[in-house]
């Protein structure tokens, strides 16, 4: 039997492993970001109701869709970081949209 062939990354390439290891840690901290958001906001939303605080919409929005520009910064940076990778760009980019994928 095999050993290797239950592992499915074990044969390739550093660079790629590397990109991927990025792309699915990526994903896991924006899905578990956008959870304490939604936490966040609907803790906002309940004290709201309750009338213990009065909630600005805009302010809200503004927040939310500047953390949104962070998220796409800091993911175009990493892809462009990860192309700088000599020879080997274009697999360690192919190694972060899979990882971005199974994440």
């Amino acid at each position: 039997m095999n050993d290797s062939s239950t592992i499915p990354y074990l044969h390739l390439g550093g660079a790629f492993v590397i990109g991927l290891s990025l792309g699915y840690l990526l994903k896991k901290t924006f899905k578990i970001g956008l959870f304490v958001l939604g936490v966040v906001i609907l803790i906002l939303f309940g004290a709201e109701h309750y009338g213990l605080i009065t909630i600005n919409e805009t302010g809200l929005t503004n927040m939310v869709d500047s953390g949104m520009e962070v998220a796409k910064t800091t993911g175009s940076f990493i892809q462009e970081r990860l192309s700088t990778f000599t020879a080997k760009g274009v697999t360690a980019v192919a190694g972060f949209v899979t990882g971005l994928k199974i994440g």
